[in-house]
Protein backbone atom coordinates (compact mmCIF):
# COMPACT_ATOMS: atom_id res chain seq x y z
CA UNK A 1 0.00 0.00 0.00
CA UNK A 2 1.37 3.58 -0.64
CA UNK A 3 0.69 6.00 1.21
CA UNK A 4 0.71 9.38 -0.68
CA UNK A 5 -0.02 11.80 1.52
CA UNK A 6 -1.97 13.11 5.14
CA UNK A 7 -4.01 15.64 6.42
CA UNK A 8 -5.49 17.07 9.03
CA UNK A 9 -9.00 18.66 7.94
CA UNK A 10 -12.14 20.15 10.17
CA UNK A 11 -13.56 18.46 12.93
CA UNK A 12 -10.63 16.44 13.97
CA UNK A 13 -10.86 14.00 10.78
CA UNK A 14 -7.91 13.25 9.00
CA UNK A 15 -7.56 13.23 5.19
CA UNK A 16 -5.50 10.07 3.49
CA UNK A 17 -4.81 9.29 0.28
CA UNK A 18 -3.56 6.20 -0.54
CA UNK A 19 -2.85 4.14 -3.78
CA UNK A 20 -3.40 -0.10 -3.15
CA UNK A 21 -0.98 -2.07 -4.47
CA UNK A 22 -2.34 -5.60 -4.47
CA UNK A 23 -5.50 -7.92 -3.66
CA UNK A 24 -3.84 -7.75 0.22
CA UNK A 25 -4.38 -3.95 0.55
CA UNK A 26 -7.58 -4.10 -0.77
CA UNK A 27 -8.40 -6.50 1.64
CA UNK A 28 -7.24 -4.20 4.25
CA UNK A 29 -9.19 -1.34 3.07
CA UNK A 30 -11.95 -3.40 4.16
CA UNK A 31 -11.71 -3.14 7.62
CA UNK A 32 -10.54 0.40 7.46
CA UNK A 33 -13.62 1.98 5.79
CA UNK A 34 -17.06 2.15 8.12
CA UNK A 35 -20.16 4.08 7.07
CA UNK A 36 -19.73 7.68 7.51
CA UNK A 37 -16.40 7.88 6.11
CA UNK A 38 -15.88 9.91 3.29
CA UNK A 39 -14.55 8.42 -0.19
CA UNK A 40 -13.03 10.17 -2.76
CA UNK A 41 -11.53 8.86 -6.37
CA UNK A 42 -12.25 9.02 -10.28
CA UNK A 43 -14.57 6.93 -11.15
CA UNK A 44 -17.48 6.25 -14.62
CA UNK A 45 -21.00 6.66 -14.61
CA UNK A 46 -23.83 7.06 -16.57
CA UNK A 47 -25.20 10.52 -16.05
CA UNK A 48 -28.52 10.12 -14.23
CA UNK A 49 -31.33 13.38 -14.75
CA UNK A 50 -33.54 14.58 -11.47
CA UNK A 51 -36.00 12.59 -12.21
CA UNK A 52 -34.59 9.45 -12.08
CA UNK A 53 -34.18 7.97 -15.53
CA UNK A 54 -31.05 7.19 -16.90
CA UNK A 55 -29.96 9.41 -20.17
CA UNK A 56 -29.93 7.51 -23.37
CA UNK A 57 -25.92 7.39 -23.75
CA UNK A 58 -26.21 4.21 -25.59
CA UNK A 59 -24.85 2.07 -22.05
CA UNK A 60 -21.54 5.03 -22.50
CA UNK A 61 -20.24 6.14 -19.61
CA UNK A 62 -18.74 9.48 -18.45
CA UNK A 63 -15.61 9.82 -16.64
CA UNK A 64 -16.18 11.74 -13.40
CA UNK A 65 -14.15 12.64 -10.15
CA UNK A 66 -16.65 11.95 -7.57
CA UNK A 67 -17.04 11.89 -3.25
CA UNK A 68 -18.88 9.96 -1.49
CA UNK A 69 -20.29 9.25 2.21
CA UNK A 70 -20.45 6.11 2.46
CA UNK A 71 -23.12 3.47 2.99
CA UNK A 72 -21.67 -0.18 2.50
CA UNK A 73 -18.36 -1.89 1.57
CA UNK A 74 -17.79 -5.16 0.01
CA UNK A 75 -14.73 -7.05 -0.72
CA UNK A 76 -14.61 -8.80 -3.64
CA UNK A 77 -11.61 -11.19 -3.53
CA UNK A 78 -11.68 -13.27 -6.94
CA UNK A 79 -13.14 -10.61 -8.83
CA UNK A 80 -9.79 -8.65 -7.23
CA UNK A 81 -11.74 -5.09 -6.09
CA UNK A 82 -13.14 -3.35 -3.69
CA UNK A 83 -16.64 -1.56 -3.73
CA UNK A 84 -17.75 1.11 -1.88
CA UNK A 85 -21.53 2.67 -2.20
CA UNK A 86 -23.14 5.90 -0.81
CA UNK A 87 -24.29 8.95 -1.61
CA UNK A 88 -22.55 11.39 -3.90
CA UNK A 89 -22.01 14.48 -1.61
CA UNK A 90 -19.34 16.18 -4.18
CA UNK A 91 -18.64 15.62 -8.64
CA UNK A 92 -16.88 16.81 -10.74
CA UNK A 93 -21.01 17.14 -12.18
CA UNK A 94 -23.21 18.79 -9.86
CA UNK A 95 -25.91 17.86 -11.33
CA UNK A 96 -25.17 14.33 -9.87
CA UNK A 97 -25.13 15.05 -6.64
CA UNK A 98 -27.30 13.49 -3.81
CA UNK A 99 -27.33 10.46 -6.32
CA UNK A 100 -26.03 6.98 -5.10
CA UNK A 101 -22.77 5.46 -6.50
CA UNK A 102 -20.58 2.62 -6.11
CA UNK A 103 -16.90 2.97 -6.73
CA UNK A 104 -15.15 0.14 -7.88
CA UNK A 105 -11.84 0.39 -6.93
CA UNK A 106 -8.87 -1.43 -8.12
CA UNK A 107 -5.46 -2.29 -7.54
CA UNK A 108 -3.06 1.02 -8.71
CA UNK A 109 -6.03 3.01 -8.32
CA UNK A 110 -5.76 6.67 -6.18
CA UNK A 111 -8.28 6.85 -3.02
CA UNK A 112 -8.82 9.60 -0.94
CA UNK A 113 -10.30 8.79 2.61
CA UNK A 114 -11.72 11.40 5.15
CA UNK A 115 -12.72 10.09 8.25
CA UNK A 116 -12.05 10.01 12.44
CA UNK A 117 -9.23 6.79 12.13
CA UNK A 118 -9.25 4.44 15.03
CA UNK A 119 -6.13 3.02 16.52
CA UNK A 120 -6.46 -0.10 14.59
CA UNK A 121 -7.53 0.94 11.71
CA UNK A 122 -4.09 3.30 11.81
CA UNK A 123 -2.34 0.00 12.53
CA UNK A 124 -3.86 -1.70 9.49
CA UNK A 125 -2.80 1.20 7.50
CA UNK A 126 0.45 1.26 8.42
CA UNK A 127 1.32 -2.80 8.32
CA UNK A 128 -0.16 -2.69 4.89
CA UNK A 129 2.39 -0.63 4.17
CA UNK A 130 4.97 -2.02 5.54
CA UNK A 131 4.06 -5.43 3.73
CA UNK A 132 5.07 -3.67 0.40
CA UNK A 133 8.41 -4.45 1.67
CA UNK A 134 8.02 -8.62 2.38
CA UNK A 135 7.95 -10.89 -0.97
CA UNK A 136 5.52 -12.50 -2.11
CA UNK A 137 5.43 -16.30 -1.57
CA UNK A 138 4.50 -19.72 -3.35
CA UNK A 139 4.07 -22.51 -1.77
CA UNK A 140 4.26 -25.91 -3.45
CA UNK A 141 3.55 -29.70 -2.28
CA UNK A 142 5.22 -32.27 -3.61
CA UNK A 143 4.52 -36.14 -3.71
CA UNK A 144 4.86 -39.08 -5.77
CA UNK A 145 1.90 -38.62 -8.83
CA UNK A 146 0.50 -35.07 -7.49
CA UNK A 147 1.69 -31.20 -6.54
CA UNK A 148 -0.63 -28.53 -5.40
CA UNK A 149 0.58 -25.03 -5.45
CA UNK A 150 -0.60 -22.30 -3.16
CA UNK A 151 0.05 -18.46 -2.00
CA UNK A 152 0.52 -16.95 0.56
CA UNK A 153 -1.65 -13.41 1.72
CA UNK A 154 -2.06 -11.36 4.40
CA UNK A 155 -5.75 -12.50 4.52
CA UNK A 156 -4.56 -16.01 4.14
CA UNK A 157 -3.46 -19.01 1.76
CA UNK A 158 -5.34 -19.76 -1.48
CA UNK A 159 -4.88 -22.86 -3.52
CA UNK A 160 -3.69 -22.14 -7.16
CA UNK A 161 -3.49 -25.34 -8.72
CA UNK A 162 -3.42 -29.15 -7.89
CA UNK A 163 -1.46 -30.81 -10.85
CA UNK A 164 -1.97 -34.93 -10.80
CA UNK A 165 0.69 -37.71 -12.85
CA UNK A 166 1.58 -40.87 -12.77
CA UNK A 167 3.95 -42.69 -10.09
CA UNK A 168 7.16 -42.13 -12.68
CA UNK A 169 8.01 -45.79 -11.58
CA UNK A 170 9.61 -47.43 -14.97
CA UNK A 171 8.02 -46.73 -18.05
CA UNK A 172 5.87 -44.14 -16.68
CA UNK A 173 9.47 -41.80 -15.87
CA UNK A 174 8.22 -39.62 -18.39
CA UNK A 175 4.46 -38.63 -16.78
CA UNK A 176 6.86 -38.09 -13.65
CA UNK A 177 8.55 -35.21 -15.69
CA UNK A 178 6.12 -34.12 -17.51
CA UNK A 179 4.32 -32.94 -13.58
CA UNK A 180 7.45 -31.19 -12.62
CA UNK A 181 7.50 -29.20 -16.15
CA UNK A 182 3.34 -28.39 -15.26
CA UNK A 183 4.77 -27.18 -11.84
CA UNK A 184 7.16 -25.08 -12.89
CA UNK A 185 5.10 -23.62 -15.50
CA UNK A 186 1.92 -22.93 -13.02
CA UNK A 187 5.08 -21.39 -10.07
CA UNK A 188 6.23 -19.05 -12.62
CA UNK A 189 3.06 -18.13 -13.58
CA UNK A 190 2.30 -17.01 -9.80
CA UNK A 191 5.39 -14.33 -10.17
CA UNK A 192 6.13 -14.62 -6.54
CA UNK A 193 9.26 -13.46 -5.10
CA UNK A 194 9.90 -16.58 -3.14
CA UNK A 195 9.08 -20.57 -3.19
CA UNK A 196 9.04 -22.68 -0.38
CA UNK A 197 8.77 -26.55 -1.98
CA UNK A 198 7.71 -29.54 0.40
CA UNK A 199 6.60 -32.74 0.53
CA UNK A 200 7.95 -36.13 2.15
CA UNK A 201 10.40 -38.35 0.85
CA UNK A 202 12.82 -37.29 -2.09
CA UNK A 203 10.20 -36.34 -4.80
CA UNK A 204 10.37 -32.58 -3.81
CA UNK A 205 14.22 -33.27 -4.62
CA UNK A 206 13.87 -34.50 -8.07
CA UNK A 207 11.46 -32.16 -8.54
CA UNK A 208 14.14 -28.88 -7.40
CA UNK A 209 16.66 -30.82 -10.00
CA UNK A 210 14.09 -31.02 -12.87
CA UNK A 211 13.17 -27.13 -12.08
CA UNK A 212 17.34 -26.54 -11.96
CA UNK A 213 18.18 -28.14 -14.94
CA UNK A 214 15.49 -26.57 -16.93
CA UNK A 215 14.17 -23.08 -15.37
CA UNK A 216 17.45 -21.73 -13.49
CA UNK A 217 15.84 -18.31 -12.48
CA UNK A 218 12.97 -20.10 -10.49
CA UNK A 219 15.08 -22.36 -8.89
CA UNK A 220 16.89 -19.42 -7.80
CA UNK A 221 13.41 -18.49 -5.45
CA UNK A 222 12.78 -22.09 -3.78
CA UNK A 223 13.23 -22.96 -0.58
CA UNK A 224 13.24 -26.61 0.37
CA UNK A 225 11.34 -27.59 3.69
CA UNK A 226 10.32 -31.57 5.08
CA UNK A 227 7.09 -32.33 5.52
CA UNK A 228 4.34 -35.56 5.89
CA UNK A 229 2.20 -33.97 3.94
CA UNK A 230 0.68 -31.95 0.53
CA UNK A 231 -1.87 -30.20 0.31
CA UNK A 232 -3.65 -27.71 2.42
CA UNK A 233 -2.02 -30.12 5.28
CA UNK A 234 1.07 -29.69 4.09
CA UNK A 235 0.83 -25.90 3.75
CA UNK A 236 -0.48 -25.98 7.50
CA UNK A 237 2.97 -27.77 8.43
CA UNK A 238 5.06 -24.94 6.59
CA UNK A 239 3.30 -22.52 8.55
CA UNK A 240 3.62 -23.81 11.78
CA UNK A 241 7.39 -24.94 10.78
CA UNK A 242 7.79 -21.16 10.19
CA UNK A 243 9.05 -21.77 7.27
CA UNK A 244 7.81 -18.95 5.23
CA UNK A 245 9.13 -16.43 7.89
CA UNK A 246 12.84 -17.39 6.71
CA UNK A 247 11.56 -15.56 3.53
CA UNK A 248 9.55 -13.16 4.51
CA UNK A 249 10.29 -12.15 8.33
CA UNK A 250 6.85 -12.55 10.00
CA UNK A 251 4.13 -13.20 8.03
CA UNK A 252 0.42 -12.19 9.83
CA UNK A 253 -0.95 -15.71 9.35
CA UNK A 254 2.18 -17.02 11.48
CA UNK A 255 2.01 -14.56 14.47
CA UNK A 256 -2.36 -15.18 14.73
CA UNK A 257 -1.32 -18.95 14.80
CA UNK A 258 0.99 -18.51 17.94
CA UNK A 259 -1.18 -16.07 19.71
CA UNK A 260 -4.43 -18.92 19.41
CA UNK A 261 -2.03 -22.03 20.05
CA UNK A 262 -0.67 -19.80 22.92
CA UNK A 263 -4.61 -19.02 23.90
CA UNK A 264 -6.03 -22.56 23.66
CA UNK A 265 -3.13 -23.76 26.05
CA UNK A 266 -3.84 -21.29 28.54
CA UNK A 267 -7.62 -22.64 28.21
CA UNK A 268 -6.65 -26.01 28.34
CA UNK A 269 -4.54 -25.40 31.55
CA UNK A 270 -7.07 -22.71 33.29
CA UNK A 271 -4.34 -20.19 32.97
CA UNK A 272 -4.27 -16.47 32.42
CA UNK A 273 -6.88 -16.04 29.46
CA UNK A 274 -10.00 -14.85 28.83
CA UNK A 275 -12.62 -15.42 25.77
CA UNK A 276 -16.07 -13.88 25.40
CA UNK A 277 -16.92 -10.03 25.55
CA UNK A 278 -18.21 -9.84 29.01
CA UNK A 279 -15.06 -11.40 30.18
CA UNK A 280 -12.61 -9.79 28.43
CA UNK A 281 -14.03 -6.37 29.42
CA UNK A 282 -13.59 -7.04 32.68
CA UNK A 283 -10.01 -8.08 32.37
CA UNK A 284 -9.41 -4.39 30.20
CA UNK A 285 -11.13 -2.61 33.08
CA UNK A 286 -8.39 -4.21 35.61
CA UNK A 287 -5.80 -3.58 33.40
CA UNK A 288 -4.75 -7.50 33.13
CA UNK A 289 -4.54 -7.81 29.33
CA UNK A 290 -1.16 -8.15 27.61
CA UNK A 291 -2.85 -9.04 24.33
CA UNK A 292 -5.67 -8.66 23.21
CA UNK A 293 -7.52 -10.67 19.85
CA UNK A 294 -10.31 -9.89 18.48
CA UNK A 295 -11.60 -10.60 14.70
CA UNK A 296 -11.85 -8.51 12.36
CA UNK A 297 -15.14 -9.02 11.43
CA UNK A 298 -16.67 -9.15 14.58
CA UNK A 299 -14.87 -5.78 15.14
CA UNK A 300 -16.71 -3.77 12.01
CA UNK A 301 -20.35 -5.57 13.37
CA UNK A 302 -19.73 -4.39 16.67
CA UNK A 303 -18.65 -0.81 15.47
CA UNK A 304 -21.81 -0.54 13.18
CA UNK A 305 -26.17 -0.56 13.57
CA UNK A 306 -25.89 -4.50 13.62
CA UNK A 307 -23.63 -5.16 17.02
CA UNK A 308 -24.63 -7.73 19.45
CA UNK A 309 -23.03 -6.72 22.53
CA UNK A 310 -23.71 -5.25 25.65
CA UNK A 311 -20.48 -3.13 25.62
CA UNK A 312 -18.97 -0.72 23.12
CA UNK A 313 -15.87 -2.90 21.43
CA UNK A 314 -13.52 0.16 21.12
CA UNK A 315 -14.01 1.05 24.84
CA UNK A 316 -12.43 -2.15 25.44
CA UNK A 317 -9.71 -1.51 22.61
CA UNK A 318 -9.23 1.72 23.82
CA UNK A 319 -8.99 0.66 27.56
CA UNK A 320 -6.59 -2.20 26.59
CA UNK A 321 -4.47 0.17 25.00
CA UNK A 322 -4.16 3.15 27.87
CA UNK A 323 -3.48 0.58 30.44
CA UNK A 324 -0.43 -1.33 28.47
CA UNK A 325 -2.03 -3.73 26.32
CA UNK A 326 -1.11 -5.16 22.77
CA UNK A 327 -4.50 -5.42 20.22
CA UNK A 328 -3.70 -7.96 17.46
CA UNK A 329 -6.54 -7.96 14.66
CA UNK A 330 -7.29 -11.42 13.19
CA UNK A 331 -8.42 -12.17 9.65
CA UNK A 332 -11.76 -13.93 9.25
CA UNK A 333 -10.12 -15.80 6.32
CA UNK A 334 -7.47 -18.16 8.14
CA UNK A 335 -7.96 -20.67 10.61
CA UNK A 336 -6.83 -18.64 13.63
CA UNK A 337 -9.48 -16.27 12.85
CA UNK A 338 -12.32 -18.83 12.35
CA UNK A 339 -11.17 -20.79 15.97
CA UNK A 340 -11.44 -16.96 17.72
CA UNK A 341 -14.53 -16.76 15.83
CA UNK A 342 -15.91 -19.95 17.87
CA UNK A 343 -14.87 -18.47 21.22
CA UNK A 344 -17.17 -15.27 20.60
CA UNK A 345 -14.69 -13.41 18.11
CA UNK A 346 -12.60 -11.67 21.08
CA UNK A 347 -10.25 -13.11 23.28
CA UNK A 348 -7.38 -12.28 25.89
CA UNK A 349 -3.82 -13.50 26.66
CA UNK A 350 -3.83 -12.24 30.40
CA UNK A 351 -0.94 -10.44 32.49
CA UNK A 352 -2.20 -12.40 35.83
CA UNK A 353 -5.18 -14.81 36.30
CA UNK A 354 -8.71 -13.51 36.84
CA UNK A 355 -10.57 -15.12 39.78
Amino acid sequence: MQIKDREHVEGGRERVTVVPESVDDLWHLQYVLEPGDRVAGDTTRRIQRNDDQMRDTGGEREHMWVAIAVDDVEFHKFANRLRVGGEIVACSREDQLGFHHTLNVEERDELSIEKRFKPDQEARLEEAEEATENPDVAIATVEEGQAHVHTVAQYGTEERATITGTTGKGEYARGRSELFEELATVLKRQDADAIILAGPGFTKQDAYKHIEQNESELAEQITMVDTASVGDRGVHEVLKRGAVADVQQETRIESEAEYIDELTWRMAEGAKAAYGPEQVKKAAEFGAIERLLVLDDRLQKERGPDGEWAMSVDEIVRTTEQKGGDVTVFSSEFPPGQQLSNLGGIAALLRYRLE
